[in-house]
C-alpha cells in the first residue's frame, strides 16, 4: 500500500468487480482539494481488494484538473471491468484527460492514455477555395470536406476574395480529446470507446465541427473500427 497525504480525500467513488474474482471491489479516485476552486491535484486510483481488503493506489499520467470522475464496464472483453478515470484540462479547448486501467489480479495494467491516442491520431485541416475546408485523418488517409458558405459574409470576406478564392493559405487544426465516452454499440457486453475531438479554423473558438472515432479492444491494443465527422448546422 502506498503512503498517502493527510491532506488527500476522495473526489469519486465507485464498487465492481475488477479482479476477476467475483467479489466486487472499491474503485476510488483521491486527491488534494484547493480552497476556493474546484481545482484538484496530485489525483490516484485507489482499489481496494473486496475479498482481501488489499490496497493498490496509482498514479495518474496526468494528475490535476478537474470534474474527475470514474466509469467501470468491461472493455477488453474478458468480462472483467475495466476502469476509465476522466479529467476536465480546464483549458480553453475543452480539452480532457482519460485513463483506462485493467485490473485483473489486481493488477493495475494501463491500456489506454489520451496523450498517447493525442500523439498517434493526427489530422491536417486546409482551408480551400469556394468555401470549403478539408480534412485529413493521416492515421486512416480519409478526406473529409465541411462546406463554411453558410457562415457570416463578415467571416467569410476576410478569408475569400469575390470570385470565391482564397485571400491568402490558411490552415485550421484538430484538438485533443475532448470527451471519450463508453458505448456498447453492438450491445454484446463490451463496450467500445468513442472519441470527440474539435475541429478548430483560424483560432480555437472557431469550431467546424468534429472527428468522432470509434475505438475498439483487439489483439491487446485499441485499433480505429470507424470514423465519422460531424458538423453544425446552420
Amino acid at each position: 500500500m502506498h503512503y498517502f497525504r493527510q491532506h488527500l480525500s476522495t473526489v469519486a467513488f465507485t464498487t465492481g468487480d475488477v479482479t476477476g474474482d467475483k467479489v466486487s471491489d472499491s474503485i476510488s479516485l483521491v486527491g488534494e482539494r484547493t480552497a476556493d476552486s474546484p481545482f484538484i491535484q496530485h489525483l490516484r486510483l485507489v482499489v481496494k481488494d473486496g475479498r482481501t481488503g488489499k490496497v493498490v493506489s496509482v498514479p495518474l499520467t496526468e494528475d490535476a484538473g478537474y470534474g474527475p470522475s470514474l466509469f467501470i464496464g468491461d472493455v477488453t472483453g474478458d468480462k472483467i471491468a475495466d476502469i476509465l478515470v476522466s479529467i476536465d484540462s480546464g483549458g480553453s479547448g475543452g480539452m480532457m484527460y482519460h485513463n483506462l486501467y485493467s485490473f485483473v489480479n489486481l493488477t493495475p495494467r494501463l491500456i489506454f492514455d489520451s496523450n498517447v491516442y493525442n500523439d498517434y491520431y493526427k489530422y491536417e485541416v486546409t482551408y480551400k477555395n469556394d468555401k470549403k475546408v478539408e480534412v485529413i485523418s493521416e492515421r486512416n488517409q480519409q478526406k473529409y470536406i465541411i462546406d463554411i458558405s453558410t457562415r457570416d459574409k463578415q467571416y467569410l470576406d476576410e478569408i475569400y476574395n469575390s470570385d470565391g478564392t482564397l485571400k491568402e493559405p490558411i490552415s485550421g487544426f484538430v484538438n485533443p480529446i475532448s470527451g471519450l465516452y463508453p458505448v456498447d454499440f453492438d450491445r454484446d457486453g463490451v463496450y467500445e470507446l468513442l472519441a470527440y475531438q474539435r475541429i478548430a479554423g483560424r483560432y480555437n473558438a472557431d469550431a467546424l465541427g468534429y472527428v468522432l472515432n470509434t475505438l475498439k479492444w483487439r489483439n491487446q491494443t485499441f485499433f480505429l473500427q470507424d470514423q465519422q465527422v460531424a458538423i453544425f448546422g446552420s
